[in-house]
């Protein structure tokens, strides 16, 4: 017998491999997968433990103290005994404070002349800061480095500084404003009822314009440099380039400065808190932030005061997100 022929008698002896177990995988997959798994829970752990301490402290700082304000809203403080020197007890009042807020008079003309304030000093700030980003950014711009800087200078200054300086530029008797207004025949009092609001507006124009001029230019940054090359080519101006080009590209940065605005107009506080020992047009229902304030540390009722700022909240995300419907609704509508 030849060698062929044990070799296939062997083979045929032997019989057919046996067919592999249903659902059985190779080991070396089996073991690649355990570790491709422990090597994805270590990675998740690993981001947990970079996520979690910010998570603690956004529900430390920003939802605990919503959450706060909610039940303080909700509730009075009764006390017992005689002439209340007694134990102190929460009752529930449901919405009676926010029937007292609304119903107050002073409460309500806050929130309209902050509604005013708005609608004049919001679109006259995003305009100058668009131009000035537009002008830092165009091709033949000049100290670019220095002027950017200057513009935004005014951000770093708190507030508070920020209204006290200006304060001294208002009084009359020591403004050189108020002086070469009247050194031309131009009687002003920049603190009269009738002028305090466009005065904390030029503030407020003076301090944030700069900011929202920086975040305009990031997203001009980010505009890429082939889009204005072409523009050009085809015979685009200055001015072309940037209404057909650069102002619809910077579209979502105007509309985050405008929601910021937004925000940043209802909570108006500081400004006229300061200029108030200097205008009496200035009372405590000045702005609804000036108002709660008032309502918490001057006439002891922090209650009402929740209720004030719990409305003022929802006021604000009220107009941001309709602001945001509104400016996706023209976005699609333009498409």
């Amino acid at each position: 017998m030849s060698g062929s022929d044990r070799d296939t008698l062997s083979r045929a002896d032997t019989g057919p491999p046996a067919p592999r177990e249903a659902g059985a995988r190779p080991p070396r997959r089996s073991a690649r997968r355990r570790r491709r798994g422990r090597s994805e829970a270590r990675n998740a752990r690993v981001a947990a433990g970079f996520v979690l301490p910010f998570l603690a402290l956004f529900a430390l700082c920003f939802v605990a103290p919503i959450v706060y304000a909610v039940h303080q809203s909700l509730y009075r403080t009764e006390r017992t005994g005689p002439l209340g020197l007694g134990r102190e007890r929460e009752v529930f009042t449901g919405l009676d404070h926010y029937a007292h807020a609304l119903a107050d008079d002073r409460f309500l003309a806050g929130f309209g002349r902050v509604l005013l304030f708005g609608a004049v000093q919001i679109p006259l700030m995003i305009v100058l800061a668009t131009v000035l980003a537009l002008l830092l950014e165009s091709a033949g711009a000049r100290g670019v480095t220095f002027f950017r800087s200057a513009f935004f200078l005014p951000y770093g200054v708190p507030g508070v500084i920020a209204s006290i300086l200006w304060g001294f530029l208002y009084v009359p008797g020591i403004s050189p404003l108020v002086e070469i207004a009247r050194s031309v025949g131009w009687d002003v009092d920049f603190l009269s009822s009738g002028t305090v609001l466009w005065s904390i507006a030029n503030i407020v124009t003076w301090q944030f314009t700069g900011y929202n001029m920086l975040v305009l230019i990031a997203q001009l940054k980010s505009v890429p440099a082939e889009l204005y090359e072409a523009a050009r080519i085809d015979g685009a101006n200055a001015w072309q380039v940037a209404r057909h080009i650069k102002i619809p590209l910077i579209r979502p940065a105007l509309v985050l400065t405008g929601v910021f605005s937004i925000i940043g107009t209802l909570q108006l506080f500081a400004e006229p808190m300061v200029l108030r020992p200097l205008a009496s047009a200035i009372d405590s229902g000045f702005t609804p932030n000036l108002h709660a304030y008032s309502e918490a540390f001057v006439g002891n009722n922090q209650h009402v005061a929740a209720a004030e700022a719990v409305l003022l909240a929802l006021v604000a995300c009220a107009l941001s997100f309709g602001f945001l419907r509104l400016a996706g609704g023209r976005a699609e509508g333009r498409r």
